[in-house]
């Protein structure tokens, strides 16, 4: 043997593959003749070329090992390491090499994971407070029936292509001022699947999937808000040939409701009150999600007073309870008087000695941008 193209490439006799193809890809980069022009690397560089040719082919390895020299039919270690595409294969490896990235060989499969679908669902205030079971229709891609997502039809099937023999990608050698380099690309008969369908299926036109309207029951947990979204695994788009199906989001959308503002899950309305009811005190019926109650207004209440029916909100979505019910007063000034109910109230005042009543006045409230400004000025 006159060269030892272990030891070129500095591995052990029994070395990996995958232990070749890194102290290569190492040695590559090193002694490339872009990055170090000298001539002695160069010579490095195709000895180290010719080494890989060698112990990264299966047959001529196994020659080579028997004590053999495989590059000896086609001019010997330097004619073989001459072209430089002869220790690199093709592109393929010389990406490898400085990018440490492989590239996918073979055809490519017909058959994909079809895509995730998102349908909005529009909900009730109780049904997102209390949960409920609906029926949707979607409108996804299925698996044709025709062909079973094989895409040829019936009494049919794909053919190897005659053009990569089942390969998917073809092969190229081209010079360039590295030497001769083999490029693949992928084969434009059958755009990289190996195989060529001559008869597709009429009803999906060879996709093995056609567009199907159905319908689903949805589950909708109690506590769900504006935007949640419900996974339903493996309810989405059907892939191309047949492939499994991507997940269906539903995405819930809750409807305004005319008494209740929902903020969490707690729920806010206002009641407006005469001043009378708000002086003497009443009780207002309100129907809730849990039906009618009496709301409670105790003499003396103030407008803007809020009053909490606890645990009459939305359900929590993680976790047992509910919020509250926050019942907002808004008291209610009375702006047109008879003579008689002017009458009654001024009495009223006179009793209550409130007939010049001097006022209580405070500093006014200030807005965010104001409160801001005197922090600043250190008021």
């Amino acid at each position: 043997m006159a060269t030892d193209y272990y030891a070129v490439l500095g591995v052990r006799r029994d070395a990996s593959q995958d232990e070749i193809k890194k102290a290569f890809r190492r040695l590559a980069r090193e002694l490339h003749p872009d990055v170090n022009p000298d001539p002695k690397t160069q010579e490095r560089f195709k000895e180290i070329n010719a080494a890989y040719e060698v112990l990264s082919d299966p047959q001529k390895k196994q020659v080579y090992d028997l004590g053999g020299d495989p590059l000896s039919a086609s001019g010997g270690a330097g004619g073989g390491a001459g072209g430089f595409g002869a220790g690199f294969g093709n592109f393929s490896d010389i990406m490898d090499a400085f990018f440490g990235t492989a590239s996918q060989r073979g055809p490519r499969s017909r058959t994909r994971r079809g895509q995730d679908a998102m349908i909005r669902l529009d909900v009730e205030l109780n049904e997102a407070a209390f949960g409920t079971t609906k029926d949707i229709q979607v409108d996804t891609a299925v698996v044709c029936t025709t062909c079973s997502g094989e895409g040829a039809a019936p009494g049919t099937s794909a053919q190897t292509c005659d053009m990569c023999r089942g390969r998917g990608e073809v092969s190229q050698v081209t010079r360039s001022f590295l030497g001769q380099v083999m490029t693949s690309r992928p084969c434009p008969q059958c755009q990289g699947f190996g195989t060529v369908v001559p008869t597709p299926c009429p009803e999906c036109a060879g996709d093995g999937r056609i567009r199907s309207r159905r319908t689903l029951t949805v589950k909708i947990p109690a506590g769900v808000d504006n935007g949640t979204r419900i996974q339903l695994a493996g309810e989405g788009e059907v892939g191309p040939g047949g492939g499994p199906a991507g997940d269906l989001y539903v995405e819930i959308h809750e409807l305004p409701h005319p008494v209740f503002q929902r903020r969490g899950d707690d729920l806010h309305c206002t009641v407006t009150i005469p001043m009378t009811a708000a002086s003497l005190g009443t009780k207002v019926p309100l129907d809730t999600l849990d039906g009618l109650e009496e709301v409670d207004i105790r003499p003396g209440t103030q407008s803007g007073q809020s009053i909490p029916l606890h645990q009459r909100g939305v359900t929590h979505l993680r976790g047992g309870g509910r919020g509250d019910l926050i019942v907002h007063v808004e008291v209610q000034t009375p702006n047109k008087l008879d003579p008689e109910q002017e009458e009654l109230l001024r009495r009223l005042a006179k009793l209550r000695g409130e007939e010049r009543p001097m006022g209580e006045f405070k500093p006014g409230q200030q807005g965010l941008f104001s409160r801001l400004k005197d922090a600043f000025n250190g008021r």
